[in-house]
């Protein structure tokens, strides 16, 4: 089985990925960040250089996917492919920060890729503010998100619900983190876990 979590940066994917894993016994499978060799350049110069990180991401999670599929275990995947080609690419050429001819070609690859592939089991989204979004990547300190700019983040949010409103793709299970800690709360990491084995298996 794949269950996939999304959200913007900072929503606390990553977070729950690790807690699910350990909470179900699934296989994590997180998002390329530390060997990504184009993120730090990216937050530098992100005109130059988003089309090869969006390129790289489609890389690594249509590999990933593939794995999921081939491996017969049940994986909890740290951001989707579709975030991707839904937002954060879209987003990027918006905001003319990448080119309509690197944006044509990345959506008519992707196009492609998605062919071959199957959605997940159960898609979780983290919805978040903005301010609850800053928050999280002030405390988790990375040196390469000090750039982010208000501006992006609101953008991705918007993009976010659009892509939400309309997926239909398989199950979804939609989670307000503004009022929760599920890292430190066990009561709010048990309630998400109610709500996930709802979803999965029905209310019995």
């Amino acid at each position: 089985m794949h269950i996939a979590i999304a959200g913007n940066i900072g929503s606390g994917k990553t977070t729950l990925t690790g807690l699910l894993a350990k909470q179900f016994g699934w296989l994590p499978h997180y998002e390329d960040v530390d060997t990504n060799p184009y993120l730090n350049s990216f937050y530098e110069d992100m005109q130059r250089w988003s089309f090869n990180l969006q390129i790289y991401f489609l890389n690594s999670r249509f590999r990933q996917v593939v794995e999921i599929r081939r491996s017969g275990s049940t994986v909890v995947q740290d951001r989707t492919i579709y975030e991707d080609a839904h937002i954060f690419a879209p987003n990027l050429h918006s905001m003319n920060l990448m080119s309509t001819r690197d944006f044509e070609n990345y959506s008519s690859l992707f196009s492609l890729m998605s062919s071959f592939i199957q959605a997940p089991d159960l898609l979780i989204y983290l919805r978040a503010s903005v301010p609850t979004l800053v928050n999280q990547i002030q405390k988790r300190g990375r040196d390469y998100e000090n750039a982010i700019r208000l501006d992006y983040l609101k953008g991705l949010n918007e993009r976010y619900e659009n892509w939400i409103s309309g997926y239909d793709l398989g199950k979804l299970l939609i989670i307000e983190v503004d009022n929760m800690n599920i890292a430190e709360n066990p009561e709010h990491l048990g309630n998400v876990i109610e709500r996930i084995n709802a979803e999965l298996h029905g209310l019995f």
